[in-house]
C-alpha cells in the first residue's frame, strides 16, 4: 500500500527540496543550486529532458504525418503507390520496436524522439489524409475558376478544410508521444523520468515510482489542456464546437 506521506517525501529529496538527512533545503544559500548540481537526473532534470524530447518528437510527427496526408489525400495516383507499404508498417506492433531503435539509436536523446514518432506518426497521418479527402471538390473547382494556382488552393481551401481533422489527432498524439518517449527511457536512457522509474524499482522503492507517475498524470494534462487551447484558438471560427 502506497502511504501518501511517503509519496511526499520521495517528491521532495529527488526534487532537491529536502536532504538525505531531512533537513529542507535552503532556497537562499545556494543549497537547492547545489543538490541540482550534483544530481544529473533528479526529478527536475528527468521531467525536463522527458518534456524536452517529447516536443521535438510531437513536432516532427505533426510536421512529417501532416506533409504526408495532405500529399497522399490530394493525389490518388501517390495513395495507390504508397496504400500497401503504409498498411503494412501500420501493422506492426510499434511499441516492439523500441528496442530496435535504442541499439539503433544509442541511449542518447535521438533514440526516445524516434521512438516517440514511430510511436505516432501514422495517428496523424491518417487523420490528415482522410481530411484532405473528404474536401468538398465544389470549393476546389470555384477556387480553380477564380484562377486560383494549387499552392493558393492548397493553402486557402485544402489546408484550412483539413486543420479540423488534424486537431482532432492531435490531443492523442501528444499523449501518445510522451508515452513514446517513457518507452524509450524504460529500455535505455541516460536521463528521463522513464529512468527515475527503473531506478525506483532497481531499488524497490515504490513510493519513488508512484511520483515519477504523478509528474507523467500532470504533464500529460498540462500537454493536453495546452493543445485544446492552441485548437480552440485557431479554430475559432468553430467556437460553438468547444465546450469551455
Amino acid at each position: 500500500m502506497f502511504k501518501p506521506s511517503e509519496i511526499f517525501e520521495h517528491f521532495l529529496i529527488p526534487g532537491c527540496l529536502k536532504s538525505n538527512l531531512g533537513v529542507f533545503s535552503g532556497w537562499f544559500n545556494g543549497e537547492f543550486g547545489r543538490c541540482m548540481a550534483r544530481s544529473e537526473n533528479n526529478l527536475w532534470i528527468a521531467t525536463a529532458v522527458t518534456l524536452k524530447n517529447t516536443f521535438f518528437g510531437f513536432v516532427t510527427v505533426v510536421s512529417s504525418g501532416f506533409a504526408a496526408g495532405l500529399a497522399l489525400g490530394r493525389s490518388d495516383r501517390l495513395s495507390a503507390i504508397f496504400q500497401p507499404f503504409i498498411t503494412a508498417v501500420n501493422s506492426i506492433r510499434r511499441i516492439a520496436l523500441a528496442p530496435i531503435i535504442v541499439l539503433a539509436f544509442g541511449i542518447g536523446d535521438t533514440s526516445k524522439i524516434v521512438t516517440s514518432w514511430i510511436v505516432v506518426v501514422f495517428l496523424v497521418f491518417f487523420n490528415t489524409f482522410e481530411g484532405a479527402c473528404s474536401i468538398d471538390e465544389g470549393s476546389v473547382n470555384a477556387a480553380r475558376l477564380l484562377g486560383a494556382s494549387e499552392w493558393q488552393i492548397t493553402r486557402t481551401v485544402v489546408i484550412p478544410s483539413t486543420m479540423a481533422w488534424v486537431f482532432a489527432s492531435l490531443t492523442p498524439a501528444i499523449s501518445f508521444a510522451l508515452i513514446g518517449v517513457i518507452v524509450g527511457e524504460f529500455i535505455g536512457a541516460e536521463r528521463g523520468t522513464g529512468r527515475l522509474i527503473i531506478e525506483s524499482k532497481a531499488r524497490a522503492e515504490a513510493s519513488g515510482m508512484m511520483v515519477a507517475v504523478i509528474v507523467l498524470m500532470l504533464v500529460g494534462v498540462a500537454l493536453s489542456a495546452a493543445i485544446w487551447r492552441l485548437r480552440a484558438h485557431l479554430l475559432r471560427w468553430q467556437q460553438h464546437n468547444f465546450v469551455e
